[in-house]
């Protein structure tokens, strides 16, 4: 089936040019099946959105609404509780005769009721009307209904109409002030007649300011009470209209809003029709025969649409400026290997053989490149071969400078000299010898290179020990020690040529209170090895010769030049000597390499 499908291709495309071939390829693998894809993601990504959208809306909604209940809740709970006081009922339903009576009335109320008032935020006035005329009013909580202008309205017109409310609680706006609400209820006596009203004036930034001003995607929210008179809206100037929405049952308490079902060309400005509204509309009903109405933008989800049409779109652009450069790719990268292998030839030829050529085509270049990386690998390790010969040469040529001296010749005269010594009981002798031994038991030694640092120092304490014995009393020496260094590596006779450098160079034993400090430190990762004399000291010009290698003057041979080379070939830029020095009154060289606990071994040259 393969065979016969390839078989077809190539004939299909045969006669094309490779301009058609491409075009065919860019049709049939890319642009159809994008095509049809983004179809289908477009009208699935907005079904999922938009159904998101509403989700979320309605969630939100539902919050909403619980928190306006639950605010609700609370001032009615404030005002049925005063208005079914069980002694406030009996105060307001007696007959008084004596004004001790009346004032102990009006105590009893502000006194139980002025703290009420103060339960709950946004209270901007708490009053308690009566109609007993044996009863005063206070002018503080208890009042009588009078021709006082009571919220933009009269006190007694007010008290009537709420007489004739078929509720005994019920809010209200107040007319001509929309940032305040009005909440009644009736204070009836035992026999259901009525003794009085509770009226609470709300302001209404701190009840439902919060709730409202803000809602989501911009939309608005009305909070309609049980005769669809809106009590508090996002948009203030719609307090206090009727609300008109489409299918929305009407209540048989309300016959008014029964007409307002029924108005299709008297509508005027107390009229909210909301039956024409293309925006999202959710209606939520609230305790009491409340409703939350709620009107979101369809902007928000236009414009989610729109961007995801244009992300689409941008999709589809991608994927087209990807097949054009597709074929130009594969050219590009067959250049850019080509042009890799040559660079690669080019850093070989140099002397460069670490890198290898990355490859993961299995192709022909593929195959190229895995034979040129086999050939630098040779080469590098023919190179390697070469540079390691080439160090043992000079380790030789180091060694070489050691063994000058026939190492047995000098032992076994050291022995016949002890025998000698010890013969006449020459204790200073013995130990003249004894120092000898050990300073060239440790010099003499071709087998090694790296010892450590505790053996280093007693092959300088035993040329100190010569020393003393030629130079008795002149030379005081100090030794700094750090305990936890002496068991770390470090190279050979390093520390001996520099404290002789005292002796020939820096005069040291004729300088009054001469002294020879050798200290030995573990620095971080490192351990520094210095000598300190004060002895004559080097002046600027020869210190600066012998920084540079320049110097050529006396005891240049197998001294501070030969140090430095050893440092760099065990330890490369990791070790410095660096000396410092004031002529005529002091010299510190300090020696400063990696700590080893295991031997050293001599590096490669980079």
């Amino acid at each position: 089936m393969r065979l016969r499908l390839d078989k077809w291709i190539m004939g299909f495309t045969r006669s094309m040019s490779l301009r058609g071939k491409i075009v065919v390829l860019y049709v049939l693998i890319l642009l159809l099946p994008t095509l049809a894809l983004s179809s289908g993601a477009v009208y699935l990504v907005i079904q999922s959105f938009h159904q998101s959208y509403l989700n979320t809306a309605e969630e939100a909604v539902k919050q909403t609404s619980q928190n306006v209940d639950f605010s609700k809740k609370s001032y009615d709970l404030l005002a049925v509780r005063t208005a079914t006081d069980g002694e406030l009922v009996a105060r307001l339903g007696r007959e008084y005769t004596e004004m001790s009576d009346i004032v102990d009335t009006v105590n009893y109320v502000d006194r139980t009721f002025l703290i009420t008032s103060k339960y709950l935020p946004g209270i901007a006035d708490f009053r308690i009307y009566h109609t007993n005329e044996t009863l005063v009013q206070d002018g503080q909580l208890l009042w009588r209904p009078e021709e006082r202008m009571l919220s933009g309205m009269v006190e007694s017109t007010w008290y009537r109409e709420s007489m004739n409310s078929p509720t005994p609680l019920f809010w209200s706006s107040v007319p001509g002030n929309p940032g305040q609400i009005i909440i009644t209820s009736k204070i009836l006596g035992s026999n259901g007649g009525l003794l009085g009203m509770v009226y609470i004036l709300l302001n209404y930034d701190a009840v439902f300011g919060e709730l409202l001003d803000h809602p989501f995607n911009r939309g608005s929210l009305y909070i309609v009470d049980d005769s669809r008179r809106i009590l508090a809206a996002t948009g203030r100037a719609d307090i206090g209209k009727r609300i008109l929405l489409k299918n929305w049952p009407v209540s048989g308490q309300d016959q008014d809003a029964l007409d307002l079902n029924n108005m299709q060309g008297t509508r005027d400005n107390h009229v909210l029709d909301l039956t024409g509204t293309k925006e999202l509309l959710i209606v939520q009903p609230l305790s009491s025969h409340w409703h939350l109405v709620t009107i979101m933008g369809m902007n928000y989800l236009d414009n989610q649409n729109r961007t995801v049409l244009i992300v689409i779109v941008g999709i589809i652009t991608f994927f087209l400026l990807l097949s054009i450069s597709l074929m130009t790719t594969i050219v590009r990268n067959i250049v850019r290997r080509i042009r890799k292998l040559g660079m690669r030839m080019g850093d070989l030829s140099r002397g460069e053989f670490e890198a290898a050529v990355r490859y993961s085509e299995k192709d022909e270049l593929g195959e190229l490149e895995n034979r040129f990386n086999f050939m630098s690998e040779r080469l590098g390790k023919l190179v390697e071969d070469i540079t390691r010969a080439s160090l043992t040469e000079k380790e030789q040529a180091f060694k070489a400078l050691q063994a000058q001296i026939n190492p047995h010749f000098i032992y076994n005269s050291l022995g016949l000299l002890r025998w000698r010594a010890l013969d006449a009981d020459d204790q200073e002798q013995i130990q003249i010898i004894d120092a000898l031994t050990t300073f060239y038991r440790i010099t003499l030694n071709n087998g090694i290179s790296a010892i450590r640092i505790r053996d280093e120092l007693e092959h300088v304490r035993a040329y100190l020990e010569i020393c003393q014995f030629r130079y008795p009393n002149k030379v005081r020496v100090e030794w700094e020690i750090d305990e936890e260094s002496l068991n770390f590596y470090t190279i050979k006779t390093v520390l001996q040529p520099i404290v002789e450098n005292c002796y020939l160079h820096g005069a040291i034993t004729r300088k009054p209170g001469a002294l020879i400090r050798i200290t030995v430190v573990r620095e971080a990762e490192g351990i520094r090895m210095s000598v300190y004399d004060n002895g004559q000291g080097i002046s600027s010009t020869v210190l600066q010769g012998i920084e540079t290698g320049t110097y050529t003057g006396k005891g240049n041979g197998f001294g501070m030049p030969n140090i430095k080379e050893r440092l760099a070939l065990y330890f490369g830029s990791d070790a410095a000597l660096t000396i410092t020095s004031e002529p005529g009154a002091w010299t510190l060289v300090s020696i400063v390499f990696p700590a080893c606990f295991t031997e050293p071994m001599i590096r490669r040259e980079s």
